[in-house]
């Protein structure tokens, strides 16, 4: 059976998105196409934080979000089921390496403990996952995942960005030490 022209190209294009969508490196290609297009960044400075928001620790202990006044804080929205999600976590890791005793960082979830924990445990990642006590403050509402918040000393949004971003990047280290030094 020979095929036309025309049939081989919808054969073609739906073994893509049959790869896509149905196979393990799904999460690899969606986390490259994410990183393709630039992630949704604003530049504009939110002051006024509200510190009022309980944290369940998931791989450890609770946490008041009152004890991140006064540090530079990395508040992370993610689930294990996300792509992209899944994408960045190895850059999110390896900054956290580097910054944990520097930089509060907050990784926030829906999922229940055991999910968030399996997963965590098969990739060896270490970073402290959450889940809420009490309602998001209304200045790190998203509807969207990923999605990274980066307050520095002041309690000043200086980072939101929405999709995937290398974190381990020298620019973003970068940016981590100039507010740190602040």
């Amino acid at each position: 059976m020979v095929l036309s022209k025309s049939q081989r190209s919808n054969l073609i294009f739906f073994g893509i998105l049959a790869l896509i969508f149905f196979t393990p490196l799904r999460g690899h290609i969606q986390g490259f196409i994410h990183r393709l297009i630039q992630p949704e960044l604003t530049d504009r400075v939110i002051e006024d934080i509200d510190y009022n928001w309980k944290l369940k620790g998931l791989n450890t202990n609770d946490y008041n979000f009152e004890d991140a006044k006064g540090k530079v804080v990395f508040v992370n929205f993610w689930a294990t089921w996300c792509p992209p999600c899944r994408a960045e976590m190895p850059s999110i890791q390896k900054l956290y390496n580097d910054y944990m005793d520097k930089v509060e960082f907050v990784f926030i979830t829906n999922e229940k403990a055991e999910t968030v924990n399996s997963f965590l445990n098969k990739k060896n990642y270490s970073l402290p996952s959450y889940n809420e006590k009490n309602k998001t403050p209304s200045e790190f509402y998203t509807s969207s995942i990923p999605t990274t918040f980066v307050l520095n000393k002041k309690g000043e949004i200086v980072e939101y960005i929405v999709g995937v971003k290398d974190w381990n990047s020298s620019s973003f280290r970068k940016k981590l030490d100039d507010l740190l030094a602040k």
